[in-house]
């Protein structure tokens, strides 16, 4: 088995759409046939999706950086460019993926869930697409878009219904090997599981998944030892199990101070993340009585814990005493939290239309008879714009007015000769606004000269 990686964090990048196409159609004795350019294509997505298959996030470790494919630009005699090949990046079952703000853009459960993380950028339109009775032969067609660039952070939760939990070395590893076919590594030292070990378990008609993962040390809520990297896989287990060790030779430990101390540490661990893991279902395993010593401790614990309510059953991974009694105790929690969870209701998909009479942009007046024109819709009219043709950027302003720029610009009290800015702070265009100049007759100059807004 690979490295097991249970975090990383990737830079994503989706595909770029392709330019659309200026061209003319010709054929003998039709040199002028009219405008033919093709669309140009849709740039690739980066999906991630849940596949069984994978059980690490190591290949994202070692590379982060993921860009899907562009789209083609289109090409003459109508013919639009291809879409840019879609990234699927195959994520294990249980992933949660953060974004760049710290929020959790989604739990990814359920071999084949898919999100797409960064969308493709549009392609341009060619010039036959923008024929209009009033524009019969651009000479000019669209840029494509950039597709989203985006940093997430994948986290592994384990998706199991019962997790071991106890101190290093209490027997947990040997305990899923002796319940099902798993076969962790196991052997007399601490610190032996570094990596979640998953066992299905049967149990008359109920099947079930037992998670072994990194023992636990006073202090583990606050990340020493293997804490933190354990309690994050136990946080989906509907049963937590105590594997509290009968035949240990530390000082100062038994199995009420066992409990008590891993105890402690989901508490604080549940003060911490607010996922409260103190109301889940409690059995204790007192694990080693194969040991004369282990016996006779087990004995003498097992009223003290009865008494504080908790379901008690004593076992011998190496002798396989307790086991089909523990298996059945196991079964009965699961099979209860499963009746009492709520029915999974379908994803529902959430359309927002935008408000009639909504304004698609915003003037921000910045002073000394400067403007700032903010929107989605008029930055993203920007960035298709080929700043180098002339008959292009008439296109543009065209757009502008009819969308209401000069209205809303006069509103804002502008002046002729105003600057308006189009765009974000660090990515701008800048115009100088003259309400009196028709754009449809007088073509407007490339980005950087004295433009103008009319």
């Amino acid at each position: 088995m690979p490295d097991f990686v249970d975090e990383a964090v990737l830079h994503l990048k989706a595909g770029d759409g392709g330019h659309g196409c200026a061209s003319v159609h010709r054929e003998k004795f039709k040199p002028l046939g009219g405008p033919d350019g093709g669309n140009g294509g849709r740039g690739g997505d980066v999906i991630l999706e849940v596949d069984p298959q994978v059980a690490t996030l190591l290949e994202y470790q070692r590379r982060p950086h993921r860009k899907a494919r562009n789209g083609t630009p289109g090409q003459g005699g109508h013919r639009n460019g291809a879409k840019g090949d879609d990234l699927v990046l195959g994520v294990p079952d249980g992933t949660v993926v953060t974004g760049p703000d710290g929020e959790v853009v989604a739990d990814l459960v359920g071999a084949g869930t898919r999100l797409i993380i960064a969308q493709g950028g549009p392609g341009g339109l060619g010039n036959a697409a923008l024929a209009s009775p009033r524009r019969k032969a651009p000479g000019f067609a669209l840029k494509g878009e950039e597709g989203e660039a985006t940093d997430v952070k994948l986290e592994i939760k384990t998706i199991a219904d019962v997790g071991l939990v106890g101190f290093p070395s209490a027997g947990k590893s040997s305990l899923i090997a002796a319940l099902s076919a798993a076969r962790p590594k196991i052997a007399d030292y601490p610190f032996t599981t570094l990596i979640p070990n998953l066992g299905v378990v049967e149990a008359g008609a109920t099947q079930y998944v037992v998670a072994d993962v990194p023992g636990l040390i006073p202090g583990a809520s606050e990340g020493k030892g293997l804490g933190l990297a354990f309690l994050r896989h136990v946080e989906r287990c509907s049963t937590l199990v105590h594997v509290l060790d009968c035949a240990t030779y530390e000082p100062g430990r038994d199995p009420v101070s066992d409990l008590e101390a891993i105890e402690s540490e989901l508490t604080a661990y549940s003060e911490r993340t607010e996922i409260d893991l103190t109301d889940r279902p409690r059995i204790v395993v007192l694990n080693k009585v194969d040991v004369p010593d282990g016996r006779e401790l087990a004995e003498f614990v097992t009223p003290m814990l009865e008494e504080r309510g908790l379901k008690v059953v004593t076992v011998s991974a190496a002798s396989r005493e307790g086991l089909r009694e523990l298996s059945f105790a196991m079964a009965e929690q699961v099979a209860a939290a499963r009746a009492a969870a709520p029915t999974p209701e379908p994803t529902r998909v959430v359309l927002r239309p935008r408000e009639i009479g909504e304004t698609p942009f915003e003037v921000v007046p910045l002073g000394d008879n400067t403007f700032r024109v903010r929107g989605d819709k008029t930055a993203r009219w920007v960035r298709q714009t080929d700043f180098s043709n002339d008959e292009a950027v008439g296109y543009l302003a065209d757009r502008l007015n009819r969308l209401g720029i000069e209205e809303a610009l006069a509103k804002a009290g502008a002046v002729e000769g105003a600057e308006v800015y189009i765009g974000t702070e660090e990515d701008s265009v800048v115009f100088d606004w003259d309400p009196s100049v028709d754009a449809e007759a007088t073509p407007i100059g490339p980005r950087g000269t004295d433009s103008r807004l009319g």
